[in-house]
């Protein structure tokens, strides 16, 4: 009787143990543990307004083959982007101006890694150069804002230039919300401020250089969209000749509508409406009631 009870405690521990292996084995392929830099390298910086999930040592690569690592990511005080620097084996030096760096997420355990696309430019980066176009990681809340319909940030490929807006109320939107133009997006929040002696809000966007010919009276304007209800502002172009500029302010805003808002002006609607209808049939508020009925003289039918 106990040798088959023997025979099932070594079979489930056995079991647990290559189970154990594989988890390791898995991990270790898709981490970076297993994927240190070897050989001669070079760096190159580059800067991202979102890392996610990104760390030292990370890979780097090209068409989906390491070519690198990750070997520092440094916020300096003040700043509003993050300093990645890439060390690249030198074998792979011929990498294109005008490319652009990644954040992707790969792998079961969700690591994330710096993807470079090759551009077409002839001329390449050099050691200690800067690959100036990048695209951040990708958040879950924008990846289910666009799953939803409520659309997400504007891709920053072509540099950007920044003008600011002043609200009473943002609501709740924060840096990364979209920015968009008859519902496309063109930008991206940089930045969300409280003033503390005007007690309002300051909003720096983010908008794409491609759209440098709006309009300087344009009003701002924070709405809500998507069924998560994710803020973003738009922007309402205006009529004048001369365009916005970098570091220009929008004069033109409205804040963000509040629940409690919408609420009242539901009731205020509401109430205007049954008064109305009471007054046409004959209710407080109806002259015709207050006209006295004909009556008819005694001992007439």
């Amino acid at each position: 009787m106990s040798q088959p009870r023997n025979s099932y405690a070594v079979g489930t521990g056995l079991f647990i143990v290559l189970g154990f292996a594989a988890l390791v084995y898995l991990a270790t392929q898709t981490t970076s543990v297993a994927n240190t830099h070897q050989g001669a390298s070079y760096i190159v910086d580059t800067h991202f307004a979102n890392i996610g999930q990104l760390k030292e040592r990370a890979p780097v690569k090209i068409a989906g083959v390491r070519v690198g690592q990750v070997q520092s990511i440094t916020l300096a005080p003040g700043a509003e982007v993050a300093d990645v620097k890439l060390a690249i084996d030198k074998n792979y030096d011929k990498i294109p101006l005008d490319s652009v760096a990644t954040i992707f997420t790969s792998g079961l355990l969700g690591d994330q890694y710096v993807g470079i696309v090759y551009g077409t430019s002839k001329k390449t980066v050099a050691e200690g150069g800067t690959l100036a176009l990048t695209k951040p990681a990708e958040q879950l809340e924008d990846m289910l804002g666009k799953f939803f319909g409520a659309g997400g940030m504007a891709d920053n490929l072509g540099g950007t230039y920044t003008v600011t807006a002043t609200f009473s109320n943002v609501g709740t939107l924060s840096a990364g919300a979209a920015v968009k133009m008859a519902g496309v997006p063109i930008g991206s929040v940089q930045s969300v401020v409280a003033d503390p002696v005007k007690l309002d809000a300051k909003v720096t966007l983010a908008i794409d250089n491609r759209y440098n010919q709006i309009p300087d009276d344009s009003s701002a304007a924070v709405f809500t969209s998507g069924l998560i209800g994710s803020q973003f502002v738009a922007i309402q172009p205006g009529g004048s000749p001369d365009a916005l500029k970098n570091g220009d302010e929008m004069v033109l805003t409205q804040s963000a509508m509040q629940l409690e808002d919408l609420i009242g002006k539901f009731l205020v609607n509401g109430s205007s409406s049954t008064d109305k209808k009471d007054a046409g049939n004959g209710k407080p508020g109806d002259k015709s009631s207050d006209t006295p009925s004909p009556t008819t003289p005694a001992g007439k039918q």
